[in-house]
């Protein structure tokens, strides 16, 4: 027999924004890390539709593999090997590469699944254009089912759910912690290619809603959007944000306000253990893919300072709690 909090209740999943209680989200979550098969009643003969329009490995496997401990029907489509081009534009007269609208295509889905989950990344070429998240606005419009983002142009919330897990499972009981907040810091990393500013955009929103101290440090040209760091200490200076960091989280993004570009690839940026020294014994925290060597050190990754393989086990859990919280509403 399931529970249904009130407080914990979703209508889709996006961004922090909505979620009424992430303290009582994420402890959804650990309590469904210990039992997770509690609530395998809930998403009897219930289906969700994954959708991918570009790669994904942790996200596509711990969502579903969170849907099936809740009971539910899988169904994935990568649309981008599999499906139509999809037209977004209203009134388009459709006689180029576009085969189907997205009204078309969001509604007939909508019609097979309970719930829907989209994974559409930025083309990096158009701010605006990516920043009103048109593509996931009109699938939301158009499915008329709740949708969860499995990472959209500007935000990876499951991502962000999981990353908070991890740390909550770190400081809790942890003496260190008793009298004072975790200084966590999200740092820039180098990559060889422009990557989306989603996950470190989703991170900070994420740490500017938790009780910790929270430093985003990144070379010169790499402010995020400012609506996403409300509350972040922001410095260029690497050494100065990492003294006594007890969390590093080490991302590349490229550049927001000259958009889309690399503006630096100065490879003393990639942490290191020696940087370490001057944190306080921090946990060092990574989404994965990582490109090892360039965006993090070996030395850090196979150590005990590095987080990576608890926070990939958190994403189901992440996932499981968001699509019980989604679930729990439609049994109202």
């Amino acid at each position: 027999m399931y529970h249904i909090n009130s407080l914990n209740i979703m209508k889709k999943f996006t961004s922090v924004s909505d979620v009424v209680d992430v303290n009582a989200l994420i402890h959804s979550a650990i309590s469904l890390k210990s039992n997770p098969f509690s609530d395998k009643k809930l998403g009897e003969n219930k289906t969700i539709g994954l959708i991918f329009l570009n790669p994904s490995l942790r996200t596509r496997l711990s969502t579903q593999k969170a849907a099936m401990n809740l009971g539910m029907n899988v169904m994935v489509m990568n649309m981008d090997k599999e499906g139509w081009a999809l037209e977004t534009q209203e009134g388009a007269i459709m006689n180029h590469t576009t085969v189907e609208h997205i009204k078309d295509a969001a509604a007939v889905m909508g019609q097979y699944c309970d719930i829907i989950g989209v994974r559409s990344f930025p083309k990096l070429i158009d701010k605006f254009e990516d920043y009103s998240e048109d593509f996931f606005n009109k699938f939301i419009t158009y499915c008329g089912v709740p949708v969860v983002s499995l990472e959209s142009a500007t935000l990876h919330p499951l991502q962000s759910l999981a990353d908070c897990i991890t740390i909550a499972e770190c400081t809790k009981n942890n003496p260190r912690f008793e009298n004072r907040k975790p200084k966590v810091v999200l740092t820039w990393a180098p990559h060889i290619k422009p990557l989306p500013q989603a996950v470190a955009n989703s991170f900070a929103e994420w740490m500017c809603k938790s009780d910790v101290d929270f430093y985003i440090t990144h070379p010169e040209g790499y402010e995020l959007d400012s609506k996403y760091t409300t509350n972040a200490k922001i410095v260029l200076n690497q050494d100065f944000a990492l003294e006594n960091a007890d969390f590093v989280y080490v991302k590349n993004w490229s550049s927001y306000q000259q958009y889309g570009k690399i503006l630096c690839t100065d490879n003393s940026w990639m942490l290191t253990n020696n940087k370490l020294k001057i944190t306080n014994d921090a946990k060092v925290m990574h989404c994965l893919p990582v490109r090892r060597n360039v965006e993090l050190s070996d030395e850090i990754l196979d150590s005990h300072h590095s987080l990576v393989t608890q926070q990939a086990n958190n994403r189901t859990w992440a996932a499981q709690a968001v699509l019980k919280s989604i679930l729990e509403n439609h049994c109202l």
